[in-house]
């Protein structure tokens, strides 16, 4: 199963979420039945002041989160990118997640960098500041170069030390127990938690390797360049490693402060459509988002340039994804709900088992009500919420970058409804969805499709005869396995059993002790 060392760490991990009150609400018919006495001590493990208080429960989850380390605080907000897995609720809660923490010394990141160039630090920035930021990951200093038009402030990310190897271990404990949730739960097997830890293994492991994150910033600045209104910092490749980020110093208010902004004179309710349009734009345009874009990570220019920085999240879109939601989206405009479900079976979403006529009629369920309403009044984003909930009714399987661009929507659209509340979503999204449209699904969108399906059938012949010398060596080498036979004899099976039954029971022993944080997140997803 895994060592004595990370069955107590996920066991401290369990009493500190049960401590906080967490599992207080979860009813103990939902969950396996090896799990409802571990549940039962975990409620009366719960500290006094948060029976039957208010705030207890989901509330205290991300003060809990937060006291169990960084590798823990960054699984919240990456589950809080996930409501399919955890559900709106949890979701909620996990967005309250600060990833905030003490800033190791300077000198620390002086011998990093030092290292990261093999060189002096003063041979590579001509000053180098204390650090203004610091998070689960890296911090940030600010630091001034020399270019050939003179002197420039920067950016620099430093990777914080001895990271890598504390989410390494950390990882490997949580792999545990969604392996044993999966094992013990059919919930958690339709939830699939150790595929959710896969995809939180590769986005933290992409985010450590600052070279990815600079190549996103730089394709992410290029796609934006000829924009006016927004933009993206550029990167100085010179300064930049594996742990060491170094990016244009973005001079600007921050969007977190309205009042500031407000006070500086900018035009609010224009930027606010500025960022639901830019994002759009990215989304449908590029099919490259910035997919962690709250109003921490943007800053207005004295110009009113909106720029956007931490590229460390980013999602991408295929083209049959963004004209799914090109589609879907129209298709609300304009009330064609027929036309909305049958993008939803192009796309082969939702299974031929069902009817188009169907599942029209559920979509109408959500699109109705949004059209006796006011247009200030209408989330675009709770209608994306919706739809997928809708979805899951009729067996659509999960697609992890439609989440990640839905969860998107919900922090774009609460940042251009902070700078105005009577913000219209609908007129705001509508000219960068039709113009979309116009130009991808129109006559020249066509002939495009027709060059697009040419060349697929180009690359497909060209590949066929390699295609079918591979499929005539499967068929020799199954036709070579059949004529030794398969070894199925009793003495065979019999040590298949025993190998089993071990397993099986030593999954049981280890499950009573983790289960309080192998179930906490599955568990809250039910409530």
């Amino acid at each position: 199963m895994s060592s004595p060392a990370s069955l107590f760490r996920l066991a401290r991990a369990g009493f500190v979420l049960a401590r906080a009150g967490v599992f207080r609400d979860v009813d103990p018919a939902i969950a396996p039945p090896p799990a409802r006495l571990p549940l039962a001590l975990a409620k009366m493990l719960a500290r006094r002041d948060a029976k039957g208080d208010e705030r207890s429960g989901l509330s205290r989850l991300p003060g809990a989160i937060s006291a169990l380390g960084p590798s823990y605080v960054k699984l919240g907000q990456f589950l809080a990118t996930r409501p399919d897995v955890v559900g709106p609720d949890v979701v909620r809660a996990l967005e309250r997640l600060q990833d905030r923490m003490a800033p190791f010394p300077r000198e620390v990141a002086v011998a990093i960098v030092e290292k990261a160039f093999d060189r002096p630090l003063a041979e590579t920035f001509l000053a180098f500041g204390e650090p203004v930021a610091a998070a689960s990951i890296a911090q940030v200093h600010k630091a001034r170069i020399g270019t050939p038009e003179g002197e420039r402030d920067v950016a620099v990310k430093v990777l914080r030390p001895g990271v890598e190897r504390r989410f390494r271990r950390d990882l490997g404990d949580m792999f545990a127990a969604a392996r044993l949730a999966e094992r013990w739960s059919p919930e958690a097997r339709r939830l699939k938690p150790v595929e959710v830890i896969e995809s939180m293994a590769r986005s933290v492991k992409m985010e450590m390797d600052f070279r990815l994150e600079a190549a996103a910033a730089s394709e992410f600045a290029e796609n934006v360049e000829k924009d006016a209104d927004f933009g993206a910092p550029w990167v100085d490749w010179d300064r930049t490693a594996k742990e060491v980020l170094t990016l244009e110093w973005v001079e600007g208010a921050p969007m977190t402060d309205v009042a500031a902004l407000r006070a500086a004179g900018f035009d609010l309710p224009r930027l606010g459509r500025v960022v639901i349009q830019s994002f759009l734009r990215c989304a449908m345009r590029d099919g490259f988002f910035h997919a962690d874009m709250h109003p921490g990570n943007l800053f207005v220019r004295p110009g009113g340039k909106i720029v956007a920085v931490d590229f460390g999240i980013m999602g991408r879109l295929d083209f049959k994804e963004r004209r799914f939601l090109a589609e879907i989206l129209y298709g609300f405009i304009t009330r064609d709900y027929t036309r909305v479900a049958e993008v939803h079976f192009e796309a082969g979403y939702v299974p031929r088992i069902h009817r188009v006529e169907d599942f029209a009629q559920a979509i109408r369920a959500i699109g109705e009500p949004i059209h006796s309403r006011k247009a200030d009044e209408i989330s675009m984003a709770k209608l994306l919420t919706l739809l997928f909930e809708i979805t899951g009714l009729f067996d659509m399987k999960t697609r992890t970058e439609l989440v990640l661009l839905q969860k998107t929507m919900v922090v774009v659209e609460g940042a251009g409804r902070s700078l105005d509340p009577r913000l219209d979503m609908w007129a705001t999204a509508e000219p960068v969805v039709r113009e979309w449209i116009e130009r991808n699904l129109g006559p020249l969108g066509k002939v495009e499709d027709a060059g697009r399906a040419a060349g697929a059938l180009g690359r497909f012949a060209a590949a066929l005869p390699a295609t079918l010398l591979r499929g005539e060596a499967v068929l020799a080498r199954i036709e070579e396995i059949a004529g030794e036979g398969l070894d199925l004899s009793a003495p065979t099976l019999e040590r298949i059993g025993a190998a089993a039954g071990r397993g099986a029971r030593a999954g049981h022993v280890a499950l009573w002790i983790i289960a309080l944080c192998a179930l906490a997140l599955t568990l809250l997803r039910l409530r």
